[in-house]
C-alpha cells in the first residue's frame, strides 16, 4: 500500500533525524517515586539509566556532568493508557489523509510530560475500528521521537447498553467470540487493553480468549455485580475503566464492579481526576481505599479537542461543546475531557488528597505497571520529569529536559512547564 509505506518512510525518517548521544550524567540529590530517601541517578551517554542508588553509595563520576535537584522528584513521563485523540483527530476517525498527525500528537504528547499512550478506540463501526487499527499497525515499528505508541486500547463495542455513556448504540455489539473475532481482525497482536462489559457474556470464554492473545481485559460500560466481576477476575481481567463513571455506584449490600475490583489484590482501576468525572471526595475515598498507585492509575480519557480552545467540535456524527475542559453532549452527557494527563497530578496535590509523590507515580509508574512495562529502573531510557513542589505557592510544577538541562529548577527558564490545573 503506497500511503501507508510513505507513512512508515516519515516516521523512520524523523526517528533517524532525532537520535542523539550525550555526556553521561548524575543526578543527585533525588526523590524518586517508589524509593526510600533521597538517590542518585547514573545516566550513560546513549541516555540509559545505568543505576539508581541511595545518595553517599558511590562517588560521582569524574568524567560525569552532575546534577543536583535538591530534592526535587525525578520521574519517567507519564502514560496514558485511556486517550481518544488530541489537537482535532478522533483515533476512531483516522484515515490515510490524515494518518500524518499521529506524529504531531506524539510530539505534542510529549511536550505535555507523556511517554507513551494508547490510542483509545471508542464504539464506533466495524469498519471505521479496522481502518483506524491498520493505519496504527503501520506506524507502530518505526515511531519518531516523542511520546510512543505502546498499542491500542478498544473502549467498545462491547458495551452495556444501559451504561453505553456516550457511546453511540447503534453500533453497540453482542459479547460473543465471533464478533471479537472479527472486531479484531489481523490486528489483535496491536491491541494492548480492551474495555468490555463482562456480564454481556453468557459463555466465560471470551476473557481467556482474549488474554491468550496477550491483550489486558478491562471492565467498563458495565452493569456487572460484584459475583460478576469477581468471576471475570478469575478469568482473567485484571483492569477496571474510568472508576465511578458508566458502572454501578458503590453500595453497602451490593459493591457492584467498582468494590470487587477495590479489593482484589491484582485489579488496577484507571481513574479521571478533572474535578468532573468524579468528585474529589469520592475520589480521596478512592485512594485510601485502593493503597493509591498500588490499586490504581491516572487516564485523562481527553477527547480530539486535547490542545485546543473551549468550543464546538464534531464527535463522530455527533457534536461536543468544550468548557473549562470538559466535554459534553448537546443533551449534557458527560463525554470526556480536553485537560493532559498531568494536570491530574497537580490536582489531586492541589485538592489536598494525595502527597506528592503518590500522586506522580498515579500517571508513570501505575499505568506502567498496569500494562506490564516496568517503572524507573535501571535499563530505562532516562526520559525524565522534574518535579517542584514551592511551599510558599503550593504549586507542583514540572519539566521535561534532556538530563544535561535538569540543572534549572523546573520554574526557573522558557523551558519551564506549569499546567493549568482547573
Amino acid at each position: 500500500m503506497l500511503v501507508a509505506s510513505k507513512i512508515r518512510f516519515i516516521f523512520l525518517l524523523v526517528s533517524v533525524m532525532t537520535q542523539a548521544t550525550q555526556n553521561p550524567v548524575d543526578i543527585i540529590n533525588a526523590r524518586v517515586p517508589g524509593y526510600k530517601d533521597l538517590q542518585m541517578l547514573l545516566v550513560d551517554e546513549e541516555d540509559i539509566i545505568e543505576q539508581i542508588l541511595p545518595m553517599g553509595t558511590v562517588e560521582a563520576r569524574s568524567r560525569a556532568s552532575l546534577i543536583n535537584v535538591a530534592g526535587d522528584w525525578i520521574s519517567l513521563g507519564g502514560v496514558d493508557l485511556q486517550i481518544n485523540g488530541a489537537l482535532g483527530l478522533a483515533f476512531p476517525d483516522l484515515t490515510a489523509e490524515n494518518a500524518h498527525k499521529l506524529q504531531e500528537i506524539s510530539q505534542f504528547l510529549w511536550n505535555v510530560g507523556v511517554d507513551g499512550f494508547l490510542p483509545t478506540l471508542v464504539t464506533t463501526s466495524v469498519e471505521n475500528i479496522q481502518r483506524s487499527l491498520a493505519i496504527i499497525a503501520e506506524v507502530l515499528p518505526n515511531q519518531p521521537a516523542g511520546a510512543k505508541i505502546l498499542g491500542v486500547h478498544l473502549e467498545g463495542p462491547f458495551l452495556n447498553l444501559q451504561k453505553r455513556g456516550a457511546h453511540p448504540a447503534e453500533y453497540l455489539l453482542p459479547l460473543t467470540m465471533d464478533r471479537v473475532k472479527r472486531v479484531l481482525g489481523d490486528y489483535a497482536y496491536i491491541v494492548k487493553v480492551i474495555t468490555l462489559a463482562p456480564e454481556l457474556d453468557f459463555t466465560g470464554e471470551v476473557i481467556p480468549y482474549l488474554r491468550s492473545l496477550g491483550i489486558t481485559v478491562s471492565l467498563g460500560h458495565s452493569q456487572a455485580t460484584s459475583a460478576q466481576a469477581q468471576c471475570a477476575f478469575e478469568q482473567g481481567a485484571t483492569m477496571v475503566t474510568h472508576a465511578f463513571n458508566a458502572m454501578p455506584a458503590l453500595h453497602h449490600r451490593e459493591p457492584g464492579l467498582l468494590g470487587a475490583a477495590i479489593t482484589h489484590p491484582d485489579v488496577m482501576c484507571g481513574f479521571i481526576a478533572d474535578g468532573e468525572h468524579v468528585s474529589p471526595m469520592m475520589l480521596q475515598i478512592l485512594l485510601r481505599a485502593s493503597y493509591q498507585e498500588k490499586g490504581l492509575f491516572l487516564v485523562s480519557d481527553a477527547l480530539s479537542p486535547l490542545g485546543l480552545s473551549d468550543g464546538v467540535y464534531p464527535w463522530d456524527s455527533r457534536q461536543i461543546e468544550v468548557k473549562n475542559g470538559t466535554a459534553r453532549l448537546a443533551d449534557g452527557t458527560l463525554s470526556g475531557t480536553t485537560l493532559p494527563l498531568l494536570v491530574g497530578v497537580q490536582n489531586l496535590v492541589k485538592w489536598g488528597i494525595c502527597d506528592v509523590e503518590s500522586a506522580i507515580a498515579l500517571a508513570t509508574n501505575a499505568p506502567r505497571k498496569a500494562i506490564g512495562l516496568p517503572g524507573i529502573v535501571k535499563s530505562q531510557s532516562a526520559n525524565l520529569l522534574r518535579w517542584h513542589w514551592d511551599e510558599t505557592t503550593k504549586e507542583l510544577t514540572w519539566r521535561r529536559a534532556i538530563t544535561t538541562e535538569l540543572l534549572k529548577k523546573p520554574e526557573d527558564g522558557n523551558l519551564s512547564v506549569v499546567l493549568n490545573s482547573i
